[in-house]
């Protein structure tokens, strides 16, 4: 039988080498923080979500005309106990942060619970246009059953829209778990700070990355990889990053992106643009143009030898 090296003194010593490194670090210990958002509670909130906006969509109720109500009525007191209960540990874990003792998280996490399930009938309107968005500009799309079912955009555009709404209303930590869920699941990054207009459709989708102070106008088209992102930040004198500001683009209404795009800081894509495949843009384009790059010059070989088309 092979002998065990690690001994129990080795152990022990281990065990203090480790725990020595938890002291004074805050960053990324979650010690006594019973205050934090649990990050398995958001994903089942947002199924939650999802059934509300997609009724029947999950399968793990069967949604008729006649039982409608009574299914809505049981996720929304469902939802609204549970996010109230994780919105609460978020104001609670920035007040640790903060040092604020007000006393008034728990009313706040109420009143943030309140707000989102109030604006669920608008973000469904917007749900629908992003739906009829996807299934009009993909023509291998064949009903907006398959759309929703199937294509990963929707996953990110109604995780964002959910998200976004508790992202203005300042709710910590939460907005962002939501979104990068999503990510996980669908390959798409979109930050809860962007603004999206409604008919938004991201098709394929993976690799897409939409910054946190992206503006989107209605009915822009975006493809696999495109990049809304920021040039290098500035820093203050002390080399630490300065942070808030507009530092992502504006894309009006009617623009396409196609694949690979990448399009830094805050700069203005004109209405009805379209911007080619693999382009890098740091400058304004105007309304209306096609941005492309140039040919590329192909070279056709046989055997390892160069042949002519």
């Amino acid at each position: 039988m092979r002998k065990n090296r690690m001994n129990s003194e080795k152990i022990e010593n281990l065990v203090n080498e480790i725990t020595r490194t938890f002291q004074g670090d805050s960053g990324i210990n979650f010690i006594e923080a019973s205050n934090l958002p649990v990050r398995d509670k958001i994903v089942e909130i947002l199924d939650l979500f999802t059934e509300l906006i997609f009724p029947g969509y999950t399968g793990k109720r069967t949604v008729t005309k006649s039982n409608i109500n009574y299914i809505v009525i049981d996720i929304l007191y469902h939802v609204y106990t549970e996010l109230s209960e994780q919105i609460e540990r978020a104001y609670k874990y920035r007040c640790r942060m903060e040092e604020c003792d007000t006393g008034g998280c728990r009313a706040m996490a109420e009143e943030a619970a309140e707000y989102l399930l109030a604006r669920l009938p608008h973000i469904r309107e917007m749900l629908k246009a992003d739906v009829g968005a996807a299934f009009d500009g993909d023509p291998a799309a064949k009903s907006y059953e398959e759309v929703v079912i199937s294509y990963p955009c929707i996953i990110a555009i109604a995780t964002y829209r959910i998200a976004h709404e508790l992202y203005s209303k300042g709710v910590p930590l939460i907005p962002r778990i939501m979104t990068e869920c999503a990510h996980a699941r669908t390959g798409i990054d979109i930050h809860p700070g962007a603004t999206i207009g409604k008919s938004f459709f991201i098709d394929h989708g993976t690799g897409v990355v939409i910054g946190e102070t992206t503006v989107i106008g209605n009915n822009v088209k975006i493809y696999q990889g495109a990049t809304l992102g920021a040039l290098s930040f500035p820093k203050d004198e002390r080399g630490r990053i300065i942070k808030g500001g507009k530092r992502h683009p504006t894309i009006e209404d009617n623009v396409t992106i196609y694949a690979e795009a990448t399009i830094l800081g805050d700069v203005v894509i004109g209405k009805g643009a379209v911007i080619g495949g693999n382009v890098w843009i740091k400058e304004p384009v105007p309304a209306g143009v096609t941005v492309t790059t140039p040919k590329a010059d192909l070279v056709y070989t046989k055997d390892g030898k160069q042949v002519k088309k």
